[in-house]
């Protein structure tokens, strides 16, 4: 019965869906192989038919965060074909980036049956993997009516989404969607809890912890010459605002207009979430009455008080090694936050807003170990910062009790890997290669 419902309104708000997407310049790559039209296979040079196991990551952060997982079954299990997909234009261009050689890129289907169908059946998965709590009832239902295993890792459920889901009425429907998961492998013992009463298995949720946690850290810059590529000079003292968003960034160049008034040597860099609002975010600062440069446009370092516009892709995560002080955005406007570990784990000070929830578990382990500082506004934003640069010895502490946290919690990719594992179907042998058999999936159910 769900199904039916599901799908009836799912047709009935489809030229809703489809219209929001084609308004998002980053969502229209890739649209007629989401609608399931043009659908591309995966190729085998191999020519032996190898199993194939399908890893979902919604974007940027969600390709960034599952990186390691991909990198571990590639070195695991060399005769599996390895696919990844998004649904991003920045998604994309993360796994071309990161997983060349390793994995191929897809855009990821809608959810209608047909768009699904057509995947599935193009791809032939032995295994879905998928990040974060991407719940497709079709995707899933489909998977579960062909007998292919899906794992969720790295799972969690904010509490607003947990509200939004755990309306009396709707439990059956999420019974029906969860059931098909084969585990469910949760950051938290919130997050079990949570998916358990919304239907889950409770033999099939386990706790293995955030694998963000495990983020192998880039090349620390082995001299000044990336430093001078941002266009921060040596005496600068770099603040970095990351991942920000409209209506925070306006309140970052308030804090900023006051640390500058203490400390000149102060440069404030501002890392807007999507790219594509550069021009947007350049006119704020300008009609703030402050200098801007755009890291893109960059001809050489710059002098006195300035902000660094950095829109271009791929660099935010090593510019955290070079600031005195991180801000990370998504936090001081309602989205619920980006990734606190990227400046953590350089043992960089780090400083966010209330809105937490997509990483309540971090946040909370970070101010807890004094590694981080909550601010509610523009005046706690400069009030922390000068602090830190009035005293260095407070920045660096606050900043190696935030590497520390990293550091020990580590251990959820391989307890992910662990249980992921007797999932993963086996390569077929040279025998039933030649005889033309296909792999069969190795479902585990706890």
């Amino acid at each position: 019965m769900w199904r039916l419902l599901y799908n009836i309104l799912l047709v009935l708000v489809s030229p809703l869906v489809v219209a929001v997407l084609l308004a998002k310049q980053r969502c229209r790559r890739g649209f007629p192989a989401r609608m399931g039209f043009r659908v591309r296979p995966v190729a085998d040079p191999s020519g032996a038919r190898r199993p194939l196991i399908w890893i979902h990551a919604v974007s940027l952060g969600e390709v960034v965060a599952v990186t390691p997982l991909v990198k571990e079954l590639h070195r695991l299990h060399p005769d599996h074909r390895l696919l990844v997909s998004t649904v991003t234009e920045t998604g994309r261009e993360a796994v071309e980036q990161r997983l060349a050689g390793i994995a191929e890129h897809r855009y990821a289907p809608l959810d209608f049956p047909w768009a699904v169908a057509r995947a599935i059946e193009c791809w032939q998965p032995a295994l879905y993997v998928f990040v974060e709590t991407e719940l497709w009832p079709n995707l899933l239902w489909c998977l579960r009516d062909r007998g292919i295993p899906a794992v969720l890792v790295n799972g969690r459920l904010s509490s607003r989404s947990f509200a939004r889901q755990h309306v009396t009425g709707l439990t059956s429907f999420y019974r029906s969607v969860l059931q098909s998961l084969t585990l469910c492998l949760m950051q938290s013992d919130r997050d079990v809890q949570r998916i358990v009463a919304l239907g889950a298995d409770p033999a099939r949720a386990k706790r293995t912890g955030n694998i963000k946690f495990d983020q192998p850290m880039p090349a620390a810059p082995a001299d000044a010459s990336f430093r001078a590529s941002l266009g921060v000079g040596k005496q600068d003292r770099l603040v970095l605002a990351g991942s920000t968003h409209a209506g925070e960034e306006t309140l970052i160049v308030e804090a900023y207009r006051h640390i500058v008034l203490q400390h000149p040597s102060a440069v404030l860099m501002l890392a807007p979430r999507h790219i594509e609002r550069a021009e947007e975010v350049v006119a704020m600062i300008t009609a703030a009455g402050l200098p801007v440069q755009r890291k893109s446009r960059l001809n050489a370092v710059g002098s006195g008080p300035r902000v660094i516009l950095l829109d271009t892709r791929g660099e935010l995560a090593r510019a955290y090694h070079e600031a005195a002080a991180a801000f990370v955005g998504g936090t001081l406007v309602p989205v619920g936050g980006h990734n606190l570990l990227e400046p953590a784990g350089w043992g960089t000070p780090v400083l966010f807003g209330p809105y937490t929830d997509h990483c309540a578990e971090i946040a909370a382990l970070l101010l807890e170990s004094g590694g981080a500082v909550r601010v509610a506004d523009a005046g706690d934003v400069a009030r922390t910062i000068c602090g830190w640069l009035d005293d260095p010895t407070t920045g660096r502490r606050v900043g190696e009790a935030a590497r520390r946290t990293v550091v020990d919690n580590q251990g959820a990719l391989q307890r992910s890997v662990d249980l992921i594992e007797a999932c993963i179907p086996q390569a077929p042998s040279p025998s039933s290669r030649s005889a033309g058999s296909a792999p069969q999936p190795v479902i585990a159910r706890p």
